[in-house]
């Protein structure tokens, strides 16, 4: 099944489950699209990050993908079941494989959440968390400045870390043992993390974790990549693909070869309605 894995984000946040994807699936094709024209998810309506899943969705199937990663913590918040009874292809999002593994590590019950404004405000960590062990105490904390800081690649900067420590001494406080990094450029900066809170706090990778999670899943169904070569890569974005060349280097692990830029809106209108059926249906 040398059909590619399509993955889709926001923005290039995404770029890190490519990275962990690709060091446990080396041989598999890839094909990212990154939504850079409308990112951030996070500050929408839950409707139109459904509607914006469905289309960034529908751009990865002309390439008749095989399996489908949503590497956005919100739409995997918002949108994953829908997507999932909608598409006659397998599919994982981000915060399941992270909230699973975090349940299995915690040995106090205590368990911190780190990420957008917008994805721990949404409660989706806590509640999937809860729905499988309600005796575990979930604490989240927002740390929306680390984000920017991670773009600019200020990695080992002074400034990161003081941003990291003040952020973080809320959740200390707390005696977790766990961390889940609810955020996909979180693990750009996970030594210095690890750093600040110590050898006694596990760190969950979500992006590590999904990529434990798709290759269950390709082993399972047989679709794995009958080529033993390495894998081919393909990167799309609606906008701007110099600057997602120049940072997704850094989240990627390895140089970003051209990006190309697509007519996303005039991709939309040749699609028509027809994308959009799955949401009138659950509206």
């Amino acid at each position: 099944m040398n059909e590619p894995i399509g993955i889709f984000d926001s923005g290039i946040g995404g770029l890190t489950v490519v990275k962990q994807l690709t060091k446990l699936l080396p041989n598999e094709n890839y094909i990212y699209f990154g939504d850079t024209a409308r990112v951030p998810y996070g500050t929408r309506s839950n409707r139109l990050i459904k509607q914006y899943a469905f289309e960034d969705t529908a751009f990865l199937q002309q390439f008749k993908i095989k399996l489908l990663v949503v590497a956005c913590n919100t739409v995997s918040a918002v949108a994953v079941d829908l997507l999932e009874s909608s598409i006659d292809i397998p599919l994982s999002g981000v915060i399941m494989p992270g909230v699973e593994t975090a349940i299995e590590t915690t040995k106090n019950s205590k368990i911190g959440i780190i990420g957008t404004t917008a994805t721990v405000t949404s409660g989706a960590y806590e509640e999937r968390i809860k729905s499988i062990n309600p005796d575990i105490t979930v604490y989240g904390q927002a740390c929306p400045m680390l984000v920017h800081l991670v773009e600019e690649g200020w990695i080992d900067e002074e400034i990161t870390r003081l941003t990291i420590t003040k952020y973080l001494e809320p959740l200390l406080e707390k005696s977790i043992d766990t961390i889940i990094l609810g955020c996909t450029h979180f693990p750009v900066v996970s030594e210095l993390i690890q750093d600040v809170v110590g050898s006694s706090i596990t760190l969950i990778d979500s992006g590590k974790e999904t990529a434990k999670k798709v290759k269950q899943i390709l082993d399972k169904s047989g679709l794995n990549v009958n080529d033993k070569s390495e894998g081919n890569f393909s990167f799309y974005v609606s906008d701007i693909p110099d600057k997602f060349d120049e940072v997704g280097t850094l989240f990627l692990g390895r140089p970003v070869v051209q990006a190309t830029h697509v007519d996303f809106d005039n991709f939309l209108m040749e699609q028509g309605e027809k994308i959009y059926e799955p949401l009138r249906r659950n509206s």
